[in-house]
Order: C-alpha cells, then sequence, then structure tokens
C-alpha cells in the first residue's frame, strides 16, 4: 500500500542529490538558530549591539560559503585502470587530483564515489596547492562484465567553519572494457582436471628427439627455453622436438539461451574465461568458437582476445549450432540446448547444460 509514494520519494532525493550543492551540517544548523536568536533579542530590545552581532553572524555564514565555493573551484579529477580487468576483482585505479589555480590552495577536500559500487573508498585530502596534483591509489571492484562508462565521483568541503558541506559532482566519461572474472566457482576446478586429464590422455606418447634450436615466438610456452644458448645469442632461444605438439583444446559456446536462461549463461561465460586463462597459463592451445567469432590461441591471437569477446558477447534466441572440426583436441562445449549437439557430431565432447552445476557431477559427454 505505501509503494505509491516511494518511487517518487526516490526521485526526489535523487534530483536533490545532483541540484542541490550545499548541504547545512549540524553545526550550520546550530548557528543559524544561535543567529535567530540574536536577531529575535535585537528586534524585541532594540539593542544596536545585537544587530551588530547579527550582521557578524551572517557575514561569516556568507564568508564561509564563498571561500568553500573557491575551494572546490577548479579541482579536475583524472583516473588511470589497468589494461586489463577483470569482474569482481580487485583493480589498483590511480586516481591523480589536480589543482587548476594557479595561486589558491584547495583544503579539506573529500573524494567519494557517488552511487558506484566500483569505488567504495572515501578518500581525505588536507590540503592540495595551487597548481599542484596529488595521487593516491585505490580499490576498484567492477560488479559484472562488459563495458563500464560516466562513473561518477563527489567533491566535497566542509572548510573553513565546517557551517554547510559544499559538493560538486564529476562524470568520468571513460569506457573500461571488463572482462569476466577468471576466478574458480564450485564446479569449475573439477571441469579443468576433468579437461587437463583428457589432454594427457589424447596426445600421450608425443615424440622427444631433439629436431633443432629456433628463435622464440611470442605467447608459446616457455618450458622448452634453452637458456645456455639463450645467454650465448642474448635472444630467447626454444629447443625444438621432432612431432611435438602442444595440447589442443577447443571452447565452443552456444549463444541460443533463452531469457530464463540468463544466469546460467553468464555462469558459462565465466567458465570459458577460467579454462581459457588457465589452460593457456599452462602452454596450451586453445580454439575458441562460437556462432559470430572464432579465434586459436596463440597461432592468430592472445588469451585476451577470448576475454574481450567474452566481456562482450550476449545470448541470442536463435543461433545455428556450431559443427566439429576434423582436428584432435579435447573439447568442451557450453549449450542451453544439449540435444542438438547430438545432431553436430560432438562425439567425446564434454556438454555443460544448464542442469550441469547444480548436480556438481563431471561434465557429461556425447555419445
Amino acid at each position: 500500500m505505501t509503494e505509491w509514494w516511494r518511487s517518487p520519494a526516490a526521485g526526489v532525493r535523487r534530483w536533490l542529490e545532483h541540484r542541490v550543492r550545499e548541504r547545512i551540517t549540524t553545526r550550520g544548523l546550530l548557528f543559524l538558530s544561535a543567529a535567530l536568536l540574536v536577531g529575535g533579542a535585537g528586534f524585541a530590545s532594540g539593542n544596536n549591539l545585537l544587530f551588530l552581532l547579527l550582521a557578524a553572524m551572517l557575514s561569516v555564514l556568507l564568508v564561509s560559503s564563498f571561500i568553500s565555493r573557491i575551494g572546490i573551484a577548479g579541482l579536475e579529477l583524472e583516473i588511470h585502470l589497468p589494461e586489463h580487468v577483470c569482474a569482481r576483482q580487485p583493480a589498483p585505479a590511480r586516481l591523480v587530483l589536480r589543482n587548476s589555480k594557479k595561486r589558491m590552495p584547495s583544503f579539506s577536500i573529500r573524494l567519494a564515489g557517488a552511487g558506484t559500487e566500483v569505488f567504495a573508498a572515501d578518500l581525505y585530502f588536507p590540503v592540495i596547492p595551487g597548481g599542484a596534483a596529488v595521487e593516491t591509489t585505490v580499490e576498484a571492484r567492477f560488479p559484472r562484465r562488459g563495458l563500464h562508462a560516466e562513473d561518477s565521483f563527489l567533491f566535497s568541503t566542509a572548510f573553513p567553519f565546517g557551517f554547510a558541506e559544499r559538493r560538486a559532482r564529476v562524470t568520468m566519461r571513460q569506457d573500461v572494457l571488463v572482462y569476466p572474472s577468471i576466478e574458480p566457482q564450485p564446479g569449475f576446478e573439477l571441469l579443468l582436471a576433468e579437461v587437463h586429464g583428457d589432454a594427457e590422455t589424447l596426445f600421450r606418447g608425443l615424440g622427444h628427439d631433439f629436431y633443432r634450436i629456433r628463435p622464440y615466438i611470442p605467447f608459446e610456452s616457455a618450458r622448452h627455453v634453452d637458456w645456455r644458448v639463450t645467454a650465448h645469442t642474448g635472444e630467447l632461444q626454444v629447443r625444438e622436438f621432432a612431432r611435438e605438439q602442444e595440447h589442443l583444446l577447443t571452447l565452443v559456446l552456444d549463444l541460443e539461451a533463452a531469457d530464463a536462461e540468463r544466469a546460467w549463461f553468464e555462469r558459462a561465460v565465466e567458465c570459458c574465461a577460467y579454462l581459457a586463462w588457465r589452460m593457456a597459463q599452462r602452454g596450451a592451445r586453445i580454439r575458441f568458437r562460437s556462432q559470430n567469432w572464432e579465434t586459436l590461441v596463440p597461432v592468430e591471437n592472445d588469451v585476451y582476445a577470448i576475454l574481450k569477446y567474452l566481456a562482450l558477447v550476449e545470448p541470442r534466441r536463435r543461433a545455428a549450432p556450431v559443427r566439429p572440426l576434423d582436428e584432435p583436441s579435447v573439447s568442451v562445449v557450453f549449450s542451453a540446448s544439449p540435444a542438438r549437439l547430438e545432431e553436430c557430431g560432438w562425439v567425446g565432447a564434454r556438454i555443460v547444460s544448464p542442469g550441469h552445476w547444480a548436480t556438481g557431477e563431471p561434465a557429461a559427454r556425447a555419445d
């Protein structure tokens, strides 16, 4: 019965937060009350001394408001985030607060995130000299994957007397691409162990006969680096063996998912990111495929290309099934409709469907 007034009240509160730039503090209310009492006593008694005292008190209020307004004006904020940021993981953000006023310092400045969960820290700067800049590092934590833009910050100061807190909102119009979380969740590590075991079984018996020394290729495994030859030549050199082949993992993300399966799709995206990241760290080759994009790591791209795609991918109501390639690999297919995969020939692949994590059992294999 009370829901009808909650939305308007929340709207008025948000409007006040955006429009009202000065908030009277408890100290300011007490001072105003004292000024009103002095004024009332002056009018009642006709005492000129009380009128002088009232004028002095009102002057103090005006001067306080003027100084706080000058102090908060001319402040510029820069934020520098790492190149790679994952959801729900702390990322160090470097904040640079610059005072563009050449001679006028700013005192008692507070900086906090406004209406966002990304920056929860409340920073305090006692003084920012004129024309100077101060730097600090805070922890940024983005709650979800995707493209984040227009994060807001709130400057505030109660200098000099604390009668009122003057505020100024700053919006950072900076696009930040946030990858899915690559931290393990329940069931992720079990699936990783299954995939690693399948790879060891499929690719066992590889040759180990020495073939040649060759230059190191970016993004490949460093386990065969010949450090003696590297020290002699000054460049990274790798010992290559006959018939050597890294494990190949095929990750397939089926984009067809209904609205009711959105939560599962988000978890499937994070599991894809987790497997791609962990297997890339182990030096495996990874072929990632979906209905609208595919790549081979590290031949065509690095693992960050997969994470960038997963950061922006969205489910579809209809999508043609992805068919397997004729190459030896360990395949993991994430699909909300596993029944249609049997018609596509995904024999031996591990299928992760909406009911997989609920049971806690190993991923089923397609027959």
